[in-house]
């Protein structure tokens, strides 16, 4: 496949679209506009493989191929068989299709798949006497319809696996917070690598390992075993190469990443993502309570997703919510604290003024990011320093 100036569709969680088109900026890409849920930009096979490899808040990129209007399903059929699908597509290739559906015309989405996998396994069997396989956990070619109404617009996902799959986390952490959504709450709170940043309700350590990347200038895409890209017609293999052999000018990070959790359990889970990344070097864990948990002097930022209520009940979760304010107000002198929650109640609690808020999506639970300003002294004194 060659792409020149083509429309690049790349998706992300709801509140983060701002976050990942100031990304698309800093990678040099062209008109940029922001959707829901998505940024578009114009770009090259060049781009399209940059934007896999480096963008921390995108979870899939993906390439419209074609468009048609259909209100049933052998309408949709046909549509879907009028494309060439050999083009792209090796009869030997398994491959899964996702559908996202706003219509009153098409009501299922399991099915819209059925018909469209019907659609392309009847083309390549009818022209090369062998067919494609279906295999929705571990396919080698992803092809995603979104249809409003009656517009019916394809796409070839060029990811494979979500972005947020970067491959260095094993999966036993019970809430694993999102490496796509980690990252763009670092990104939100300015984290650039420019002082301390800790995390003492750390869990599996996804905060820090995304922190310790930006600090250290290491793309996203680099823990990846494979793009969905890689298996394409007309991959250029010499082309990527150059993209992954591009070498990003950073500072030296000279302050510290530390991390802290109550649990020996998330504690283990977090050093061994740490040794898969290769950061363990980078980032200090503390098996020790966030009651009791003293970040390092100098302050920096502090970033946390704190439980929100699943497995502990109240009072025991409002009471966990104002320790953590108590400990900011006393113990993060000069630091901006970051929390991400999904239990307003209980961040009431927290008892501090925030300077920023935001609702973002964690998996399907609403949630508020709030910014705290701790400083040493007043207010008014910290702005005349």
């Amino acid at each position: 496949m060659v792409l020149e100036n083509s429309e690049l569709i790349i998706k992300t969680f709801q509140g983060l679209e701002d976050v990942l088109a100031q990304e698309c900026r800093q990678l040099g890409f062209r008109d940029i506009e922001i959707l829901n849920r998505a940024v578009k930009i114009n770009g090259s096979l060049k781009d399209l493989y940059r934007a896999n490899y480096f963008l921390r808040t995108a979870i899939k990129v993906l390439v419209p191929v074609f468009s048609f209007s259909a209100r049933n399903d052998e309408e949709l059929y046909d549509g879907i068989k009028k494309y060439d699908w050999l083009d792209v597509l090796d009869p030997s290739m398994t491959l899964a299709i996702e559908c996202v559906l706003h219509s009153e015309f098409f009501t299922h989405s399991k099915f819209i798949a059925q018909r469209t996998k019907d659609a392309i396994v009847d083309q390549i069997r009818d022209r090369t006497k062998r067919r494609p396989r279906v295999d929705v956990e571990n396919p080698d070619f992803r092809i995603s319809l979104h249809i409003t109404e009656d517009k019916i617009k394809v796409f070839l996902d060029s990811s494979g696996d979500p972005l947020f799959k970067r491959g260095y986390r094993i999966g036993l952490h019970q809430a694993p917070l999102n490496e796509v959504l980690a990252a763009g709450l670092l990104l939100i709170a300015g984290w650039k690598g420019k002082g301390n940043l800790v995390d003492p309700m750390c869990g599996s350590g996804t905060l820090l390992i995304e922190g310790a990347m930006i600090a250290h200038g290491l793309p996203p895409g680099m823990y990846r075993e494979k793009f969905g890209f890689e298996v394409w017609n007309g991959f250029d293999q010499d082309l990527y190469s150059d993209v992954t052999e591009e070498d990003y000018h950073h500072d030296k990070f000279v302050a510290k990443i530390v991390g802290g959790d109550i649990s020996q359990k998330n504690i283990r889970i977090a050093r061994e993502n740490l040794h898969r990344s290769s950061l363990f070097k980078k980032v200090e864990l503390v098996n020790e309570a966030m009651e009791t948990f003293v970040p390092p002097s100098g302050g920096g930022w502090m970033v946390t997703n704190p439980p929100y209520g699943d497995r502990l009940k109240m009072p025991e979760i409002n009471n966990l919510y104002g320790s953590l304010g108590s400990r900011l107000k006393h113990f993060y002198k000069n630091y901006q604290a970051w929390v991400l929650s999904g239990n307003m109640s209980a961040l009431k609690n927290v008892g501090l003024r925030p300077s920023f808020k935001k609702n973002l999506v964690n998996g399907s639970i609403p949630c508020l990011y709030s910014k705290y300003d701790l400083y040493e002294g007043s207010l008014k004194q910290s702005k005349r320093q």
